[in-house]
């Protein structure tokens, strides 16, 4: 069983690999671990260990989007 799955999955330390899961399965069709890397790259925030705090990452592309707009 994958970790997305599992009981213990915790929305503010997701691996990069299971938030491109949770993305992937909230519809959205883009996302990759290339991606979320150039985010980062970009100046997403990630936790100091690596993991990403997926309100922390939505709002930075909520940000980025809006930007994007403006």
């Amino acid at each position: 069983m994958d970790s997305v799955n599992s009981p213990q999955l915790r929305l503010t330390a997701l691996p990069v690999s299971d938030l491109v899961k949770l993305l992937k399965r909230s519809g959205c069709r883009t996302v990759s671990e290339d991606t979320i890397r150039d985010d980062v790259a970009n100046g997403a925030p990630v936790n100091p260990d690596g993991t990403f705090n997926l309100i922390n990452y939505a709002a930075y592309l909520a940000k980025e989007t809006d930007d994007a707009a403006n």
